[in-house]
């Protein structure tokens, strides 16, 4: 695989020189951060559709903002700063799995529940990078927590394409399912489907998801991505296939630009940020699509 994203790389610094692309993917770390993003990009846009429909974006917020939790630890574990995977990837699933386990038995509202298991990891967090302060050059975290195309390593990208593999393929098998027991639970039980299993599962999906493009779009912004995107197409999509297919394209479009914008005009902003602000422009654009359209004014879906 490490080969194939090589061959692909040199492919794509070959016709930049060539003048048939923009110039800054003459560098390889613009070229890694190009890739990263075609695949975290329809991979987020595919997952939010049933982040939006299960009413999760709090979650996946959540989610990020305990990845900076998980790479706090991971350093003071010894792991290295600038792949921490076992620390993020662990902690990230415990916070995930500990928070659906109590919102089915303790009777709170999923946002109570993801406020107090948010502030608890923060504080954890913020305590844990005291301790690390004089070890460590604590700004390096700014990467975490924004994302920089500067830091994606051929590593990462393969990481990224497994769970991108896995994640695609999971959810593409299950998609009915997922959208039956999202949209009635009930009936999904009756029909024989598992719905706590599922529920699980989905968590699973968004946790390591949202680990894996910690480093192209950030902790604080990744559930951004997963959220904005399905939200515009869900305004101006009228079928589900629509929905999906829009989703993925708007997240496509808008971590592409993301990465190249900056680079191209020389703005100074974090990759994770330029991301965030293109899907914005696109679900802004969306918006005022379904107001001034008369077609699109109908029910809500």
């Amino acid at each position: 695989m490490t080969g194939g994203f090589e061959a692909f790389r040199q492919w794509l610094q070959a016709l930049a020189a060539g003048g048939y692309l923009p110039p800054s993917l003459g560098y390889g770390f613009a070229v890694n951060a190009l890739l990263a993003g075609l695949i975290a990009g329809p991979m987020l846009g595919f997952l939010g559709t049933l982040v939006v429909v299960k009413r999760h974006a709090f979650f996946s917020e959540a989610v990020g903002h305990a990845a900076l939790t998980g790479v706090a630890i991971g350093i003071l574990a010894g792991e290295p700063y600038t792949s921490p995977y076992g620390s993020l990837f662990g902690y990230c699933l415990i916070f995930g799995f500990a928070l659906n386990y109590l919102r089915h038995r303790t009777g709170l509202s999923p946002d109570t529940l993801i406020g107090v298991f948010l502030s608890m990891s923060l504080a954890l967090g913020a305590s844990v990078l005291l301790v690390l302060a004089g070890r460590i050059n604590v700004h390096i975290l700014e990467n975490v927590l924004f994302g920089s195309i500067l830091t994606v390593s051929g590593t990462d990208i393969t990481i990224l394409a497994i769970i991108g593999l896995i994640v695609v393929t999971m959810t593409a098998v299950f998609f009915n399912r997922f959208m039956l027991a999202s949209f009635n639970p009930m009936l999904a039980s009756v029909r024989g489907i598992p719905v706590k299993v599922l529920d699980y599962a989905f968590v699973i999906l968004v946790t390591i998801v949202t680990v894996a493009c910690v480093k192209i779009i950030g902790a604080v912004l990744v559930g951004a991505l997963l959220v904005i995107p399905a939200a515009g197409a869900r305004i101006v999509s009228k079928s589900l296939k629509g929905f999906v297919a829009l989703s993925t394209g708007f997240a496509l479009v808008a971590t592409i630009a993301g990465i190249l914008v900056p680079m191209e005009t020389d703005l100074p902003v974090p990759s994770g940020a330029a991301i965030i602000l293109a899907a914005g422009c696109l679900f802004i654009a969306c918006a005022v699509l379904r107001t001034l359209i008369p077609s699109m004014r109908g029910e809500s879906q």
